[in-house]
């Protein structure tokens, strides 16, 4: 039974966590090494670990962000080669070609294109890549950075080919021995578990999901048309359901077969496919052509450093006749096809690897970076060089810079863009991961109740039969807090199934919530939104995305919220 002063000292990092990135403004790169020294001062006092099992635990964080960051610079990398090669102009132009309506663009850039973006990089690029096109497009950039922050919500977590999934608990839930122990009890591995768990998720998702395309059309219209209407959205209905159910099912029926690292890569992928197809067959085209009112009725909030139609992008960028892009001064001329073929390539390259049984065993057993019984612990981790998706993302790299002639300017540019974007999050995601490793060891280091299953097990006393529908809610807290789908699961995963446990509820429901949840706090993470705004020239207006997108919150973790219940306690009561 955890003391008073246990249950205090449980508390201090999150709360630390909290009180210094919402109340002071605090970026994750300052609040989470500070969170850090509270865990050890807490691990110290309040559970007598040692600091051989702290600095033990410590670099458990250590190893584990590492295998985090690796997919992530890999897949920013990739993102901005086809940036410096006009990739994703020709993408981008290849979209706006098909229609003129604001509503169709945003159908096809910010669900669809932005969701593949998620699927593929994760960690809040696509607002930062979506936002700059659609500004290049015309629309007002608080408009685009409002619309863009809506619409990948379905992908964020299976973002970054599933590092929420993959990182985010089944490298966590194999470090817990209680978990494992109870895993292994029902006949399964931590990720086979972690596939279930996956497999509800994206039954939340396409459920709750289905508004998710007309919500980031009726934000435009509601609050960005002249009319301050959401009836144009209204008459986009059916090709937001079209575009809804061509993403749901391969994404969908991709978690059931394939498990947590595709669904958001195949469905978007197929998604836009099919979309593109039915609207180039001249299905689910408005009457008439939804734009903006003219430029100068807009109010000046809306416009900050970049006039919309007049990026540098634009006057650096000439378009070919068939949609293709012809890049400023080197007469280079760039079809879809050759545009399309890196992230054609990068999701053969992914399936392969993971469905091929003798290349999947050759890739996990070479190039494999061991640490095992840590400064004489029962801790070990591992990198996998060859087998994590940052491979795949370096390879197609590779590969890229002579099929879309990159010379060493842009090689470099692309590389430099990438560190600059990896900076923030390298130190964020090192003590973050420590953070909550400090948290998650303290019971194993001494034999008790750690943490997290002490903060569990109030919240269960406290909140009885009806956490179920919290957890989403809890989940949001998480990536709000931290930015990160991947984060949010790494820090509030343990805590979520210690609840279930203790309330009796199937903890595959709870963790699937969880994972849910992550994805929708992405929508207020305050550095997503210093970042979407930041490319399009409007820093300083985070407090008016942010009350916009509490919108699409509130409606989502509502939903998921009465879905979790249902699915505990009526259709899967049974289930682990």
């Amino acid at each position: 039974m955890a003391t008073a002063t246990q249950l205090l000292l449980a508390v201090l990092p999150l709360a630390t966590i909290a009180i210094l990135m919402v109340g002071f403004y605090w970026p994750a790169t300052r609040a989470m090494p500070v969170a850090w020294i509270v865990a050890i001062a807490a691990g110290f006092v309040g559970w007598g670990m040692s600091p051989t099992w702290i600095a033990a635990s410590s670099i458990l964080g250590f190893i584990t962000a590492a295998n985090i960051l690796y997919i992530v610079f890999g897949a920013i990398l990739l993102l901005y080669t086809l940036k410096q090669t006009g990739a994703f102009d020709a993408i981008n132009r290849g979209f706006a070609s098909i229609s003129d309506d604001r509503r169709v663009q945003v159908v096809l850039l910010v669900f669809l294109m932005g969701s593949f973006i998620e699927a593929a990089a994760g960690f809040g690029t696509p607002a930062a890549i979506v936002g700059p096109l659609l500004v290049g497009l015309g629309f007002p950039p608080l408009a685009a950075v409002v619309v863009a922050l809506t619409g990948n919500l379905m992908a964020i977590t299976f973002g970054a080919v599933g590092t929420p999934l993959i990182i985010g608990m089944i490298d966590v839930f194999g470090d817990v021995s209680f978990v494992n122990e109870a895993v292994q009890a029902q006949g399964m591995t931590v990720a086979e578990w972690v596939g279930n768990i996956a497999v509800f998720a994206a039954t939340y998702h396409v459920i709750v999901g289905i508004a998710v395309p007309f919500i980031g059309v009726a934000m435009m219209t509601r609050f960005f048309g002249e009319e301050r209407s959401i009836r144009p959205a209204l008459e986009v209905v059916p090709l937001t359901l079209f575009a809804w159910a061509s993403f749901a099912v391969p994404y969908w029926l991709t978690a059931y077969f394939l498990g947590p690292e595709f669904p958001g890569l195949l469905g978007s992928m197929v998604g836009l496919v099919v979309t593109v197809g039915a609207l180039k067959a001249g299905y689910f085209h408005p009457n008439d052509d939804w734009d903006f009112g003219s430029r100068d009725t807009w109010p000046d909030h809306w416009v900050g450093d970049i006039e919309p139609g007049e990026t540098q992008e634009d006057r650096d960028v000439g378009v070919a006749a068939d949609g293709g892009v012809v890049r400023g001064g080197h007469g280079e001329r760039m079809s879809l096809v050759k545009a399309w073929t890196p992230y054609a390539l990068l999701a053969a390259l992914l399936v392969l690897t993971r469905v091929w049984e003798p290349l999947t065993s050759f890739l996990t057993t070479t190039l494999v970076l061991e640490w095992g019984d840590i400064l004489g612990t029962s801790l070990g981790d591992n990198i996998q060089l060859l087998y994590l998706p940052g491979a795949m993302f370096l390879a197609v790299h590779l590969v890229t810079i002579p099929l879309h002639d990159m010379d060493g300017e842009g090689i470099k540019d692309a590389w430099m863009e990438t560190f600059e974007k990896m900076a923030p999050a390298v130190v964020a995601l090192l003590f973050a991961v420590a953070t909550v490793q400090i948290m998650l060891q303290s019971g194993t280091a001494t034999g008790s109740d750690g943490m997290l299953i002490v903060l569990s097990n109030t919240m269960a006393d406290f909140t009885g039969a009806l956490y179920p529908f919290l957890a989403p809610w809890v989940g949001a807290l998480g990536a709000f807090l931290a930015g990160s789908n991947t984060v949010s699961d790494i820090l509030f995963g343990t805590f979520q199934y210690g609840v279930a446990d203790s309330i009796g509820t199937p903890k595959t429901v709870m963790l699937g919530a969880q994972a849910v949840g992550g994805a929708i706090g992405n929508l207020i993470a305050v550095h997503n939104v210093v970042a979407a705004l930041a490319v399009v020239g409007l820093v300083g207006h985070e407090g008016r995305v942010i009350r916009l997108e509490l919108i699409p919150l509130v409606y989502y973790a509502t939903f998921t919220g009465l879905l979790a219940l249902l699915f505990s306690y009526v259709l899967f009561p049974g289930v682990f």
